[in-house]
C-alpha cells in the first residue's frame, strides 16, 4: 500500500502531471480524464453512502469503490509500463460480481413498467447523478482506447455498473416504500 506523507509536490504546478509511472502529461490528456472521471464517480459513491443506504447497498458499495481504485491504477499505468509493474486490475470476476448483483437486485424491483426519472428517495438521487458520471467515465475510456492500449475489462465494467447503478436508483427507492419518479411522455 503505498504511502503517502506529503499532499503537495509542487510538480504538477507547470499543468503536467505523471501517470503511474514517471512519465509526465498534460492533466488533461485523455487519460487523465478517464481515471480523473473515475475519481469522481468514486466520490460520488461516497457521497451516495453518506445519504444512508439500505442495507444490501451499504455493504455492497465499498467493494464496488475499490474495485474503483483498481480500474484507476488500471487506467494510470499505461499498458506497456503495467507489464513492468504490478498493478491491480480489472478482471472478469469483477465484471462478474456486478452482473450477478444487477440480477438480484433487478429481482426484487421488478421489470421497468415505463421510463423513470432520477429522484426519489435522497440516496437513490445521487446513485442516479453516480451512474451519469459513470457513464461519461465510459465516455472517456472510450476516447483512451482509439489511441492506446486500456485493460481488457474496463469498458465492460464500467458499462455494467452504469447498469447496476441504475438498478441501485431503483432499489434505493423500493427499500425506502418510494414510487419511483416515471417519465410523462404527454407533460
Amino acid at each position: 500500500m503505498p504511502r503517502i506523507t506529503k499532499i503537495y509536490t509542487r510538480k504538477g504546478d507547470d499543468g503536467t502531471t505523471a501517470l503511474g509511472t514517471t512519465r509526465r502529461v498534460p492533466k488533461d490528456h485523455v487519460r487523465i480524464q478517464a481515471y480523473g472521471t473515475v475519481d469522481e464517480l468514486n466520490a460520488l459513491l461516497g457521497m451516495a453512502l453518506a445519504q444512508g443506504l439500505s442495507d444490501r447497498l451499504a455493504e455492497t458499495l465499498p467493494t464496488i469503490q475499490n474495485t474503483l481504485f483498481h480500474l484507476g491504477s488500471d487506467l494510470a499505468f499505461p499498458e506497456e509500463d503495467e507489464k513492468k509493474v504490478a498493478v491491480p486490475r480489472i478482471e472478469q470476476r469483477h465484471v462478474d460480481g456486478l452482473e450477478a448483483l444487477i440480477d438480484e437486485l433487478n429481482d426484487v424491483v421488478g421489470p421497468l413498467q415505463n421510463f423513470i426519472l432520477p429522484g426519489g428517495a435522497p440516496g437513490a438521487a445521487a446513485l442516479q447523478l453516480a451512474r451519469t458520471v459513470c457513464r461519461r467515465a465510459e465516455r472517456a475510456v472510450t476516447t483512451l482506447m482509439q489511441t492506446e492500449q486500456v485493460g481488457l475489462q474496463v469498458l465492460a465494467y464500467l458499462n455494467r455498473l452504469s447498469d447496476l447503478l441504475f438498478v441501485m436508483g431503483r432499489y434505493e427507492n423500493h427499500q425506502k416504500g418510494i414510487a419511483e419518479p416515471l417519465w410523462d411522455s404527454r407533460a
